[in-house]
């Protein structure tokens, strides 16, 4: 993984694992619901994150970064705090330190009143509303473009806080998607000699670039290098 000049971190990006709601077949999606424990983590779940854990063990190996360059960034909902927190044992991380940090910007995509606690099944009506027009979102929801202006505040928070680390953001399906998205998208913007992380997401947050973030789609408990 190359550096990249307007990045100040490295960066790996993991899904939450099977979660309660992921075997139940609905959609939690509000931050109401989402930080409840009846919500965290599937039995399945746990030992996706703790395989998660190992897998980062050797990506920061092969890259040649030391454990304490690590910092763990996670959503404040039960399932992914309970992620951040298999992870960060099999690190060896106190999790209560300062090197694990709840960041609220991070927290799934809201679907709206309509989906909340409704089957898995409505996934597919938002994406097609998003390929159409991800700047539309579903009645009381968030648009593609909502979750990009917030996850551009979760990376100025880290990247304000933390310099020259491996920071694993543990988040969600859709945001995750989308973060991948942006990123991919300012890092290959040749157009932009811009340094400035927020221009250059500005710079990408276009219909036709933000509408295809499915391509970047993750499975539960999967890890990935984006930075």
């Amino acid at each position: 993984m190359g550096s990249c000049s307007f990045m100040k971190n490295k960066y790996w990006v993991l899904r939450h694992g099977k979660s309660i709601p992921n075997d139940k077949g609905i959609i939690v999606s509000s931050m109401e619901n989402g930080i409840l424990e009846e919500y965290k983590l599937a039995p399945e779940g746990v030992n996706q994150a703790r395989l998660a854990g190992h897998m980062f063990l050797e990506e920061l190996k092969q890259n040649q970064l030391s454990i304490k360059d690590v910092r763990i960034c996670y959503s404040p909902f039960s399932r992914t705090r309970h992620t951040a927190e298999m992870v960060a044992s099999v690190l060896g991380l106190p999790f209560e330190g300062p090197r694990c940090k709840v960041v609220k910007d991070l927290h799934e995509r809201y679907f709206g009143p309509s989906f909340e606690l409704m089957s898995h099944d409505k996934y597919a009506d938002i994406w097609a509303l998003d390929e159409k027009d991800p700047f539309e979102p579903s009645e009381g929801g968030e648009s593609v473009a909502n979750v990009v202006s917030r996850l551009a505040n979760a990376l100025l928070t880290i990247e304000t806080e933390f310099q020259g680390c491996a920071v694993l953001v543990v988040s969600h399906g859709d945001p995750l998607q989308i973060l991948q998205t942006i990123l991919n998208a300012a890092k290959d913007d040749k157009g932009s000699d811009s340094n400035d992380l927020i221009s250059r997401i500005q710079a990408v947050k276009v219909p036709s670039v933000i509408s295809q973030h499915r391509k970047f789609a993750l499975s539960t408990g999967e890890l990935r290098a984006v930075i």
